[in-house]
């Protein structure tokens, strides 16, 4: 883009300095290449990776080692278009899919892309995010929005991609009754789209009782409230299946410490799965043995793939309304950035906080 024209303003971004440290900067975008769109960004969540990157300068293996632009929830308006993009056109309101994968590697050959190990993802390290006013990114992952989804809604895509992949890597549907630990951001999207996938009963566990209320409004048909302490794993065993009243055919762990892995795989039944959603601890000390025993199979999950046009089909038909999840909304100013975060971080009533820039 080089310097900004006459008239034109100069394109910000929320970049990421230090531990604690955000402050909106200049952000100089990429020229525009022929499979390119430049999207004026409108609509940006606030994802737990953002919070940890900003408290820790990490998440999992990576390790922010330089200034980076944060940010990956997003929805805006294509305002330019490479010269072979077909799919969209200025004025398009579009959500965005964060993950560039090379297309090359035996992983993308054989359609597991979000396994690509050259895999260029908005806000990880060392690529830079799109909490900004102007991003460039490549049009096939820019996604049309029908008129009556909104930008917020677009942006939603992202985290509800999650819960969607999961959904499929389980293989559930109108025959699996779920299991949700975890009531937080995740746990949320994973109930909804469990229940729009078609499972018939769907039980969400939680620690904190604000949580595992808007879980109940949102749809859950139990839920039941659980301790942190890992010796309390067998009776809330016996809790969950009363609640469940059937056996528990796939239960989704959207936290992914010890005491949720453990009762996970003790609450699903014989030849049921266990799918990791959560990465709450990188190493856990769970029963497997009895599980194995049991043949329950345990499924990873990483990001998603190909969910986009699901999504959004989802909340154009009504089959999932993400509206509810939306607690918090803030402007796009320095002040309103940090108090955003600060929001975000602290948890209790937020669950998904969002940027209206």
């Amino acid at each position: 883009m080089g310097k900004p024209k006459d008239g034109e303003d100069e394109n910000m971004a929320a970049w990421l300095l230090g531990v604690n440290t955000l402050k909106i900067q200049p952000f100089k975008l990429p020229s525009l290449g022929p499979q390119d769109v430049r999207v004026r960004m409108k609509a940006v969540g606030i994802c737990g990776s953002d919070v940890h990157y900003l408290k820790t300068m990490r998440c999992a293996h990576f390790v922010v080692k330089e200034p980076m632009v944060i940010g990956h929830e997003c929805a805006g308006i294509v305002e330019e278009v490479g010269s072979e993009v077909k799919s969209v056109v200025p004025g398009d309101r579009v959500a965005l899919e964060p993950g560039i994968s090379c297309w090359r590697c035996d992983l993308c050959k054989e359609g597991r892309y979000n396994l690509c190990p050259d895999m260029k993802f908005f806000a990880t390290p060392p690529v830079h995010g799109s909490l900004a006013n102007q991003v460039v990114h490549p049009a096939d992952l820019c996604f049309k929005l029908p008129d009556d989804v909104s930008l917020e809604e677009g942006a939603m895509c992202e985290p509800l991609s999650v819960g969607v992949h999961a959904c499929r890597r389980a293989n559930t549907g109108p025959e699996t009754n779920v299991l949700v630990m975890g009531a937080g951001p995740i746990g949320l999207v994973t109930l909804l789209a469990a229940r729009a996938f078609g499972a018939p009963r769907i039980v969400i566990v939680d620690v904190d009782d604000y949580r595992l209320s808007v879980a109940k409004d949102l749809g859950a048909d139990e839920i039941v409230k659980v301790s942190t302490n890992l010796q309390d794993v067998d009776q809330e065993v016996v809790l969950i299946h009363q609640a469940m009243g059937t056996g528990v055919d796939v239960t989704f762990d959207c936290a992914g410490f010890d005491k949720t892995m453990s009762t996970a795989l003790s609450a699903t039944r014989p030849g049921g799965k266990v799918c990791l959603v959560g990465m709450g601890h990188n190493e856990m000390t769970v029963p497997l043995t009895p599980a194995a025993a049991r043949e329950v199979d345990v499924i990873g999950v990483f990001r998603y793939k190909n969910t986009w046009p699901l999504c959004i089909e989802f909340l154009r038909s009504g089959k999932i309304d993400v509206k509810p999840l939306i607690t918090h909304r803030f402007g796009f100013s320095q002040k309103e950035v940090e108090e955003a975060f600060e929001t975000s971080a602290r948890g209790s009533t937020a669950i998904k906080v969002m940027f209206n820039l």
